[in-house]
């Protein structure tokens, strides 16, 4: 089963009309065993229902909701769970454990008084829509940052999220080299430096990091060792349903050789490729997505300033 979450900087997002992102978790057996977060690519209830019928989400947990929103969601045979608070993992946890409750349509934004919230939001916000909307990808290379940022990481916890920095620190611009350690929410380590002997050495703030890795290191001393945890807004940014791309295995000589999992390359209308992974496929069709592997994650980091020089 699927639950996806209206979500906003790990909380739950209160007006589900005006989402910017979903976290969706795929549960077996009343556990969690993955989650994502997805950007809502719009704006407007029949558009976010279809996105959720889309990615084949069974349950909705939202805050606030209207009567529309919900009809467009049973239309699309989305079980919805309003009124939700808070922390959207907590949230889910509580819906698995039976003690979350749905207050049903519970907003209506059309008829707001001067001051009136859709449920409780956080600090800053309101029913209206986020002043400063994330861009969408036009294309789906969109999602990554580009070749010219460099590697880092060893090519897995890398990146770049902004290409410059909006920070500040004593190591911005000079060359950094660190010992980390990279691992998921449950405690699977995905990367690690000191596995391979050898510290990372990178420019601090010029683009070669992922942004919460590259402000961390800004302002840490010799010799320190921090631990940070981040949200995906902070390292590889939102997974956009949009860089999921079905094609027909004739249209690509070769694909017939391909399976699940493999990674390869796709060459958009301008002639530039970009790298996919291929998630699913059968005798006529085969599945990419365009989404860097980490998108939608949230990150942890154990960091060991080596050296700045």
């Amino acid at each position: 089963m699927k639950i996806a979450v209206t979500y906003d900087n790990g909380n739950v997002f209160q007006h589900f009309g005006r989402t910017e992102a979903f976290k969706v978790y795929d549960v077996e057996d009343g556990q969690v065993v993955s989650s994502q977060v997805v950007s809502s690519n719009g704006v407007g209830h029949e558009a976010l229902a279809g996105l959720l019928a889309s990615q084949k989400v069974d349950v909705l947990i939202c805050g606030g909701i209207g009567g529309g929103a919900q009809a467009a969601l049973a239309e699309a045979g989305v079980e919805l769970c309003a009124g939700a608070q808070g922390n959207v993992d907590q949230a889910v946890e509580a819906y698995l454990k039976g003690e979350l409750q749905s207050t049903g349509a519970n907003c209506d934004h059309h008829h707001h008084e001067e001051g009136h919230s859709c449920g409780h939001h956080g600090e800053g916000h309101t029913c209206g829509h986020h002043e400063e909307q994330q861009e969408a990808a036009g294309e789906p290379e969109d999602a990554f940052c580009g070749e010219d940022c460099g590697d880092s990481c060893g090519g897995d916890c890398g990146g770049c999220s902004g290409c410059g920095p909006s920070f500040t620190g004593p190591n911005v611009g000079k060359t950094c080299r660190t010992h980390y350690r990279g691992t998921f929410n449950d405690g699977t380590q995905f990367d690690s430096s000191y596995d391979r002997g050898e510290p990372l050495e990178f420019v601090c703030g010029a683009g070669q990091m992922i942004y919460g890795f590259d402000a961390a290191v800004a302002n840490m001393e010799v010799g320190q060792e921090v631990d940070i945890h981040l949200m995906p807004e902070e390292a590889y940014g939102l997974a956009d349903p949009r860089a999921i791309i079905t094609l027909e295995i004739v249209q690509l000589p070769g694909a017939e050789g391909l399976k699940e999992g493999d990674r390869a390359y796709l060459t958009n209308q301008d002639g530039r490729s970009f790298p996919v992974r291929v998630t699913a496929k059968d005798d006529t069709h085969i599945t990419f997505d365009a989404n860097h592997e980490m998108a939608g994650k949230e990150l942890n980091f154990h960091i060991e300033l080596v050296e700045v020089k």
